[in-house]
């Protein structure tokens, strides 16, 4: 009795199916032609197997001593397709959505709708045909765990550093490489300046993103290989925002407009959970091996036109732009709702998804190249014709950053060189005026909302982070006053879309935020009150330099960051740097 991989072959000269053993190194060993037709896999690619192996002598030279006995697949070796739409309609969207992300091995209770949504598009390489998807973020995001554990039809190549030959074709063979054979080529570690990359090469990839196709001499070759490219970025989103671009940590031939362009989407990697041993899960989910064939199974099917039912798409957005959105709505759709039935309030939701990671491309490329012009990425409905734009998630978080073009770096960790403020070392105590009336400054900044996004118009962990950051710089700087009800430009917009019962919930709520990430000693460092502006109410937290320094401790981390501000902007301090702020503060 042997594991091992068989594939399994016609010889049509004795009419007979012959097995060859991977591993044990046996080779035509005759294989009843039954097992064959109840695993037809068997003859593509080969499957793991427990084979029960006998050896019967023979006289006869020309004869095989070796024979099957009995042969049992230990993966998936044949796929109802049929049967696996059908037992999706026993879900709700929420427990489909808990299955597949359990299925690739995460914790579903650990993570947001939109995490979810995030991890799952990275199998659709695996379900849509020719899909061209970027995901840079920092380290320890597992942005490679799903293409290298994932799936048998997918193949990815560390290093980020590959020859034309092995990734297209081999001229002087004339065999194919990569994109020939497998339906999902992934580039690990494929940002880094210091990378080596072939001109040549980049054209050729230029040119099969876009046409679906290559040239082996004067032949033409079509594939169907997804193409990923995984990174880690150096920087954090505030500077890239604020100084460069998403694409600025990537080979400088990569760097090139045409190419990105024919990116699809572009995750943001930076809003993925590093992972921790608690992310994983040891729920129920999928066999691997039944969800790989799934996903191959759906990429003979298109669902790229079906929001159509509902919504069209900008004028503005052009025939690039709309591939980029059709194929990533295509693959969410197939992994979410492989039947192709989906009511109007969840295609809205995809295409909203969609056109985000096409947005993202076109942002940034708009950075390094000016000839691409501004383009509204909007949606309307068909029965209200009521327009409803896209914007990036990033986009709403830093409204108040890219607003401000004359402020300073708004970063998650200054450089080692930066100019770190002045320590105070007394316990100033904020101006009792309305000091914020005169605008942001290092001692004032607007928050449009508390803990609702204005984009999803749902609550957003990220809105809150943003604000709490803002309240650990000031009480670890001068003292200072956070605004929330008044956008970027000091504009009332009021509390109504934080959504409290009352404003003594919403006052209960923050100090509670305070005390369980920055301590009791922040709590009593911060007075709240409200004030009418206009015919809006606003909320303003008057922070006093703390008596001691205050670190900032993630929801379910005990990692503690330090932040204070430079500027009219929010900064996280190195190790170093926090030390020897803490010893001129405190001290």
């Amino acid at each position: 009795k042997v594991i091992d991989k068989i594939t399994v072959e016609l010889n049509d000269k004795s009419d007979v199916y012959e097995a060859k053993f991977s591993n044990l190194g046996l080779k035509s060993v005759e294989t009843d032609s039954n097992y064959v037709k109840k695993h037809p896999k068997l003859l593509v690619g080969g499957v793991w197997c427990i084979v029960d192996v006998l050896y019967e002598h023979s006289d006869e030279t020309n004869d095989e001593p070796w024979v099957i006995d009995k042969l049992k697949p230990i993966q998936v070796s044949n796929f109802d397709f049929e049967e696996y739409c059908s037992a999706r309609n026993e879900f709700s969207l929420n427990e489909w959505i808990d299955v597949l992300v359990q299925s690739i091995g995460f914790n579903s209770k650990m993570l947001s709708r939109r995490q979810k949504f995030l991890q799952l598009a990275r199998l659709i390489p695996f379900c849509e045909r020719n899909f061209n998807y970027i995901e840079l973020g920092p380290k320890g995001t597992g942005k490679s765990h799903i293409f290298s554990e994932f799936s048998p039809h997918g193949m990815i190549v560390s290093g980020g550093e590959i020859s034309m030959a092995k990734l297209f074709v081999n001229n002087a063979t004339g065999k194919p490489g990569l994109v020939g054979f497998w339906d999902s080529v992934a580039f690990d570690e494929f940002a880094g300046k210091d990378k080596r990359v072939d001109k040549n090469l980049v054209d050729i990839m230029k040119n099969y993103m876009a046409n679906k196709s290559f040239s082996r001499g004067v032949e033409v070759i079509g594939a169907e290989a997804s193409m990923s490219f995984l990174g880690n970025t150096s920087k954090s989103v505030e500077h890239m925002l604020k100084h460069s671009n998403f694409f600025d940590d990537l080979p400088d031939k990569y760097i090139d407009s045409a190419f990105l362009d024919r990116l699809h989407m572009y995750s943001p990697g930076w809003e993925t959970s590093i992972i921790r041993s608690e992310l994983f899960t040891d729920g129920f989910g999928f066999i691997v091996d039944y969800l790989a064939e799934a996903m191959k199974n759906l990429r003979n099917i298109d669902y790229s036109q079906l929001y159509t039912k509902h919504f069209s798409l900008s004028s503005d957005i052009s025939v690039r732009d709309k591939d980029g959105v059709h194929k990533t709505f295509s693959g969410m759709m197939k992994i979410l709702f492989p039947n192709g039935e989906c009511e109007e309030k969840h295609v809205a939701e995809l295409l909203e998804f969609s056109l985000e990671g096409r947005k993202r491309v076109k942002d940034h490329i708009a950075r390094l190249d000016e000839t691409f012009p501004a383009v509204n990425f909007a949606y309307t409905n068909l029965k209200t014709q009521e327009e409803t734009p896209v914007k990036t998630a990033e986009e709403v978080e830093f409204a108040e950053l890219l607003a401000d073009t004359t402020a300073a770096p708004s970063t998650d960790e200054a450089p080692e060189d930066a100019e770190i403020p002045e320590p105070s070392k007394q316990n100033e105590q904020a101006d009792d005026g309305n000091t914020w009336v005169k605008g942001e400054s290092s001692e004032v900044e607007f928050k449009s909302t508390l803990r609702v996004s204005l984009h999803s118009g749902k609550p957003d962990d990220r809105v809150e982070l943003a604000c709490l950051k803002t309240i650990a710089a000031f009480l670890n700087t001068h003292g200072g006053s956070l605004v929330v009800g008044l956008d970027d430009e000091a504009n009332p917009v009021g509390l109504e879309h934080d959504k409290f019962d009352s404003e003594d919930k919403m006052s209960l709520h923050l100090v509670s935020l305070v005390n369980a990430r920055m301590g009791p000693l922040a709590m009593t460092c911060t007075d709240i009150r409200f004030e009418d502006c206009e015919d809006k109410r606003i909320m303003v937290v008057k922070c006093r330099k703390a008596s001691k320094p205050i670190f900032y401790k993630e929801k379910g981390s005990e990692t503690e960051t330090f932040y204070v501000r430079t500027g009219p902007s929010t900064t996280q301090l190195s190790a170093s740097q926090t030390q020897d702020y803490i010893t001129q503060a405190w001290s």
